[in-house]
């Protein structure tokens, strides 16, 4: 939690943490506008910190080294804020009165990509998914889908609140190497467990500069490559990444199916599905330790799951 505490202080917040991790103790201060530089890419810590200049004295100002997404400088638009882009920087002046809305809200893109990597990895599949939010910060796992050899259909049918939403058609065809570079990966950082499965029939898949994985819900990178080796996938862990393979044997020959085996998610949502992904293309059963952590963002997977399987 340090990245989201550092600035807060600097605004004038009292944050006490156990060397940085949760529990957290909050005291409430009067907060003063900054310009805060994370040296990572992170639209959590951008929300954070913008969230907290609407309550700040003066002007705060958020300047990072790649776009992130953006859903919360559209929804505060939407509520009637004013903000101000610039360099790279969104700026937001503190004291500013919200209007209540009535919105609906379309589908979330990372809990549909499991889909999308599904149809894209299986040729003749085809999926359609309805009424997913499109907005352009959040799709680029799309590309990543073309390149990988899929045929994907986008229809943007409506825009409410600023944000795009409509039909996505997925459909399966070849399978090419994937690399995924740093200057993709904070488009897609929700995504990488599951492009990582792109990999689960023998087309190899790379990342790098996505260290910002090691601290999320879970240790990304060694708990996806611990996972994956458990399931029968050949994966090696990078400092800021990883390389997914294809299939392997135990005795070390390759294979063109995972051989299964039982999977630990950590009590991370985005590994569960990864690792049910994984085991849909396995030879024997798969079991995933954890898997109520699914919950978290998607609790019906399992039941989608079995529909689409069906």
């Amino acid at each position: 939690m340090g990245r989201v505490i550092w600035p807060l202080e600097r605004m004038g917040a009292r944050i006490e943490s156990a060397e940085g991790h949760a529990p957290l103790t909050i005291h409430g201060a009067g907060l003063q506008g900054v310009e805060h530089r994370p040296d990572v890419p992170s639209a959590q810590v951008k929300s954070a910190v913008l969230l907290a200049g609407l309550l700040a004295e003066g002007t705060t100002t958020v300047v990072e080294p790649a776009q992130t997404r953006d859903h919360t400088e559209r929804a505060l638009t939407t509520f009637g804020v004013s903000l101000s882009a610039n360099g790279g920087g969104v700026s937001v002046s503190g004291g500013q009165r919200l209007a209540g809305q009535t919105l609906g809200i379309p589908g979330d893109f990372s809990s549909a990509a499991v889909w999308m990597v599904a149809a894209a990895l299986l040729p003749g599949s085809r999926i359609e998914i309805d009424d997913i939010g499109l907005n352009p910060t959040r799709t680029a796992l799309l590309s990543v889908l073309r390149r990988f050899g899929a045929r994907v259909t986008v229809d943007v049918a409506a825009r409410e609140a600023d944000e795009p939403r409509g039909r996505l058609v997925v459909e399966g065809d070849r399978r090419r190497p994937l690399e995924i570079s740093p200057e993709e990966v904070p488009g897609l950082i929700d995504e990488l467990p599951a492009v990582a499965v792109l990999a689960a029939h023998g087309a190899e898949v790379s990342v790098r500069g996505a260290a910002e994985l090691r601290v999320k819900e879970s240790d990304r990178i060694a708990d996806l490559v611990a996972g994956f080796r458990a399931l029968g996938i050949d994966a090696d862990e990078r400092p800021d990444g990883f390389v997914v393979n294809g299939p392997s044997k135990g005795s070390g020959t390759r294979s063109s199916r995972p051989s299964g085996g039982t999977a630990d998610a950590h009590g991370d949502h985005r590994l569960v599905m990864a690792f049910a992904l994984a085991g849909l293309a396995a030879d024997a059963p798969s079991t995933i330790l954890g898997a109520d952590a699914v919950n978290i963002s998607y609790p019906g997977f399992f039941q989608t799951l079995e529909r689409l399987i069906a």
